[in-house]
């Protein structure tokens, strides 16, 4: 039986991987995607210590820190469920393999967030993407447009205007969420067309993109012509292992935690993204933050338990 099973392979997963590993418990990191959403970030300029760095070299620089340590394993897979029992936690994974552990930090991180709107899912992968900055090289010389307000959709329509033609930033309202650096950025591109206090309703196409249907006339028409749709509308928490296992969520569906990280369930605690910590500000810096504090609640909770 492992001491912790950390649940989660981004910055909070592997940041509370370093701090359980120097703690002298016997850990295993267990997740999907190796780098999380960390992976989406084409350029990071908050991460203390690096004045700019890519967000999958950042990614990379954790992982390799985590598993540097001969008590940290590391499994990549699918979760298929979580039960409590006497002496701990048995996960269980879609191939069959299970995991026990006495305790268990959930740093699942988040999903990006759909629209649902008419042709959003037919044309997914096929000119509807979720990640500007994953996918913005493809589309060089194009016409896209980027819908939302906040930091992923602003920086992801500064990136795009590096390589496309035009990109149009399509926002419901008339000021953006997205740190002030970002929103100076795509002011200084001159292939940026910001559509504001205007939404999308449908994607249009054939095979592939070929335009966006608009809510209201912009520049005498309801569509644009594009090739490409980034929807970068933020993201839902990934909680749907914590909620079986009882985890109460707050409002905002993230798992509700106190100031040690731990949930309503014993043994049970989060860190990053999925959790309610930091005032749901989701940033590298505070998921790393409470993925060291819920290590710490981990070493504390089976010292007090010996």
């Amino acid at each position: 039986m492992k001491d912790v099973a950390i649940v989660g392979l981004g910055c909070a997963a592997y940041t509370a991987a370093v701090y359980s590993a120097r703690y002298k418990l016997d850990t295993v990191l267990i997740g999907e995607v190796e780098g999380g959403m960390g992976m989406s970030a084409a350029e990071v300029g908050n991460w203390p210590g690096n004045i700019e760095i890519k967000g999958p070299e950042l990614m990379e620089n954790f992982k390799n820190h985590a598993l540097s340590f001969d008590n940290v394993s590391h499994t990549v897979g699918r979760f298929d469920s979580v039960v409590k029992t006497d002496d701990g936690f048995v996960l269980t994974l879609q191939n069959g393999d299970t995991i026990e552990a006495k305790a268990v930090i959930f740093a699942t991180g988040s999903n990006k967030r759909h629209l649902g709107i008419p042709g959003e899912e037919e044309f997914s992968g096929k000119g509807v993407t979720y990640c500007a900055t994953c996918d913005a090289f493809f589309y060089r010389g194009k016409d896209v447009a980027v819908l939302g307000g906040g930091d992923s959709a602003v920086e992801g329509a500064a990136i795009a205007a590096q390589v496309a033609n035009k990109v149009y930033l399509v926002h419901r309202r008339d000021s953006f969420k997205a740190e002030p650096y970002w929103v100076d950025e795509v002011n200084k591109k001159d292939n940026v067309e910001f559509v504001l206090h205007t939404n999308a309703i449908e994607v249009l196409g054939d095979q592939k993109v070929t335009g966006l249907r608009l809510d209201k006339p912009w520049n005498g028409s309801d569509t644009l012509a594009v090739d490409g749709v980034f929807i970068e509308i933020g993201s839902i928490p990934a909680v749907s292992l914590p909620k079986s296992l009882g985890c109460t969520l707050d409002d905002r569906g993230h798992i509700l935690v106190d100031a040690a990280m731990k949930t309503s369930i014993p043994g049970v605690f989060a860190a990053g993204d999925v959790s309610s910590g930091s005032n749901h500000f989701a940033q590298f810096a505070t998921a790393a933050g409470e993925g060291s504090v819920a290590a710490n609640s981990v070493f504390n909770y089976l010292q007090a338990g010996e």
